[in-house]
């Protein structure tokens, strides 16, 4: 039984909005959530309240460090969350997200190339160069798959999944190396790769918006002919769908807002693992309806984590461990349910 469209749309619409106005009032200084949306509304629309004054206080906290932080979050689970609904949709697989193709993985090791520069003196300020390397690492990744990729015409999963794999593991291997490199500095790449929204500001959500807003409206125009490549090559190729460049497309698109995600964050897991099995098991398996409520979906589960590690634990913890320690004992109990619906026959 799959839900309406409209009904899914407007609560989770309706769930991410009230998520990010009880977020932006959490804190050390706790803002009532009237206070919040009538701050937002005065910097963003002019919006003051007659007889009423906003405070300033307020408004440099809301509007200076908590909510530029919290729009990243938002952008990022998001856009992981849609990039993990493609790659799945594109491989046929189940289990495939923004690592699969080792997209992250090639930011990560951009950035700690990034880091290894800085400490030679060699690149500008780290504010700048991370995600500068971050980016450039995540698409030189997907060139190498592209490459290995090439004896295959029409680019098949299991050529695209196993040349992932074999880049993954060489950037692995070189990271490993970077960390040893970076010596006593080791803890700065570290801190990086488990992923922190730690000192976000309006800037990074401008670079977000730059490549997840065209992206996701890209990867939208193209959902029905998803629909189409999941009967498999030969049918969609009959019903006159590219199989072959539209996968070429998509996953330069999904792997432009993996990049520009993972630039901004660091790396994040199971955030484009678990959220589309979890809108699936709700909205079914169109990805008309399912690429935008995984994005609000992503976007409020990232935020949730993010909250949780900046308002409700005593230490903030990097967002990537927390992620880590929640997706894998669900997708666990997803994989654990699909198996006994397997085995029985459901």
């Amino acid at each position: 039984m799959r839900c309406n469209s409209t009904l899914l749309f407007g609560s989770l619409t309706f769930l991410l909005l009230a998520t990010v106005v009880t977020a932006t009032g959490m804190g050390y200084i706790a803002i009532p959530a009237k206070a919040v949306i009538q701050t937002i509304c005065a910097n963003t629309l002019g919006l003051v309240p007659t007889g009423q004054e906003i405070s300033q206080t307020f408004s440099t906290i809301i509007m200076d460090v908590r909510l530029p932080r919290i729009l990243a979050a938002t952008l990022v689970g998001g856009g992981l969350a849609v990039a993990g609904c493609i790659f799945q949709a594109i491989l046929l697989n189940p289990l495939a997200d923004p690592y699969t193709l080792g997209i992250s993985s090639g930011a990560a090791f951009g950035a700690s190339t990034a880091f290894i520069l800085s400490m030679l003196g060699l690149t500008l300020p780290l504010t700048f160069s991370v995600p500068i390397f971050a980016f450039c690492g995540a698409l030189a990744t997907l060139a190498a798959v592209f490459a290995l990729s090439a004896g295959d015409a029409q680019l098949s999963s299991n050529t695209l999944i196993l040349s992932g794999v074999i880049v993954a593991a060489i950037l692995s291997a070189a990271i490993g190396f970077m960390k040893y490199m970076a010596d006593e500095e080791v803890n700065v790449i570290i801190f990086w790769l488990m992923g922190s929204f730690t000192g976000k500001s309006w800037q990074d959500v401008g670079l977000l918006l730059i490549i997840l807003c065209p992206g996701l409206l890209f990867c939208c125009y193209f959902a029905r002919d998803l629909n189409i490549m999941a009967l498999g090559n030969a049918t969609a190729n009959t019903l006159g769908v590219d199989t072959a460049q539209l996968r070429r497309q998509l996953l330069i698109c999904a792997s432009l807002i993996t990049a520009s995600c993972v630039a901004v964050s660091g790396v994040i897991g199971f955030i484009g693992l678990i959220v589309p099995h979890m809108l699936r098991m709700i909205a079914g398996p169109d990805n008309r309806i399912l690429l935008p409520a995984t994005f609000l979906a992503g976007g409020m589960l990232l935020l949730f984590a993010d909250t949780i590690t900046r308002a409700v634990l005593p230490h903030e913890i990097p967002i990537g461990v927390l992620t880590a320690l929640i997706g894998g004992p669900f997708f666990c109990y997803i994989f654990r349910r699909r198996q006994m619906g397997v085995a029985y026959g459901r």
